[in-house]
């Protein structure tokens, strides 16, 4: 396969055209014109990118990339190391930051809703003009065992303001840093809200309006996407494909 072909492929499926972000999706850096292996990965550090030269990619999937619009351009340190790298291995490196979030197919927040076996699902989660997460409904279901549930999904111990009423019916899921969406789950009256990330005003928020809050990690809520951009890429292409679980806390 070509590089091209994949870039065709993931441009198709996820649709970067549709969104505005703070990031250029798509092609980042540019390598080898033919592919024989393809890693993914939830960022782009240096650790990596160092890991994708070990198995020998021609090619770095992934949902974080290097360029974001409010930092520096200028290649110093570990920023000159991930291109020299990048360039001297002739690795392309592609990122889709909100098209991955969004997706109805493979992206964070329809895939864990689908796999969580949520029902009645529609969009939720405005950012801009793009709605980039979930909402959906829930048979009746006691909020503490819910939690167990969303933690051995995410496989990370969630940081939980747990304010509302001991059953819940409905959720909202937006991957990743979004614990200030909570307001728009207070808006539509959803009974639990579940994100990546967490603040010190989120604990008063969810207590005084009667919302549960469940924060599983910005990079565990985030690599369900791109494990599942693996899976279905794998099926469409015969080449080998890997995932660097590199796993960070946070």
């Amino acid at each position: 396969m070509t590089l091209q072909d994949l870039l065709q492929y993931l441009n198709q499926l996820l649709q970067p055209e549709l969104f505005s972000d703070v990031c250029p999706n798509g092609l980042q850096v540019e390598g080898k014109k033919t592919i024989s292996r393809i890693a993914f990965a939830v960022s782009a550090s240096l650790a990596t990118i160092k890991q994708a030269i070990a198995i020998k990619a021609d090619a770095l999937v992934v949902h974080h990339g290097i360029f974001w619009d409010k930092t520096s351009c200028v290649l110093l340190g570990p920023k000159k190391q991930k291109f020299q790298l990048l360039l001297e291995n002739e690795i392309s490196l592609l990122a889709y930051h909100l098209p991955l979030d969004a997706n109805q197919t493979v992206g964070n927040n329809w895939k864990a809703a689908h796999d969580l076996s949520l029902t009645n699902l529609k969009a939720f989660g405005l950012l801009g003009t793009n709605k980039i997460g979930v909402k959906a409904q829930i048979k009746p279901t006691l909020i503490e065992d819910f939690q167990i549930k969303l933690e051995a999904y995410y496989e990370h111990v969630a940081h939980a303001a747990l304010g509302g009423k001991k059953q819940i019916s409905s959720v909202a899921i937006v991957s990743g840093g979004a614990h200030w969406m909570i307001e728009q789950a207070i808006q539509e009256e959803m009974d639990c809200f579940i994100t990546g990330s967490f603040d010190e005003p989120i604990w008063d928020l969810a207590h005084e309006n009667g919302i549960h809050f469940l924060a599983l990690g910005h990079f565990s809520t985030e690599k369900v996407g791109i494990q599942s951009l693996k899976q279905i890429t794998t099926k469409h292409f015969d080449v080998p494909t890997h995932f660097i679980n590199l796993f960070n806390p946070f």
